[in-house]
């Protein structure tokens, strides 16, 4: 986790929502990584987790990465929950809940009420404070019109 929030720091440096991700091996293998990037890059759907989804999936040579896990700072939307059963990641493990867009375990809890032919297991709240605290201080920088 420490190295999604290194990830996390890129992004706000670039005025990026602070969120970064990694996807690794079972056997701890770093197959992607990346960090939000929707502004920059001008596609709503660059999120951290969809970017290192897509170098994990370009090194595999495969859109499937069974046996992998997923770190991220933030418990990921629906899009980004979508991409994950898609991609049939055994497990993510996230930092900060987020409890208006997070579709794990706070806003919608999408694993629990959806049909999904694929599961992860996932894991909350690691690092969670550090993740969370990374956050507020982009936005609080962002209301103040300072870069933060």
């Amino acid at each position: 986790m420490t190295q999604a929030l290194a990830l996390a720091r890129e992004a706000a440096a670039l005025d990026e929502v602070p969120v970064g991700a990694l996807v690794v091996s079972v056997e701890g293998e770093l197959l992607g990584s990346g960090f939000n990037q929707p502004v920059r890059s001008h596609d709503p759907t660059a999120h951290a987790e969809i970017v290192a989804l897509r170098a994990a999936a370009s090194l595999r040579n495969n859109y499937r990465l069974p046996g992998c896990l997923l770190y991220v700072t933030i418990e990921p939307c629906t899009m980004c929950l979508g991409a994950l059963v898609h991609a049939r990641i055994a497990t993510v493990v996230y930092g900060a809940k987020e409890p208006r867009f997070g579709a794990i375990e706070s806003g919608q809890r999408l694993l629990d009420e959806g049909e999904f032919n694929h599961r992860p297991a996932y894991i909350g709240g690691v690092l969670a404070e550090e993740c969370s605290e990374l956050m507020k201080r982009f936005f609080k920088a962002r209301r103040q019109g300072t870069n933060g």
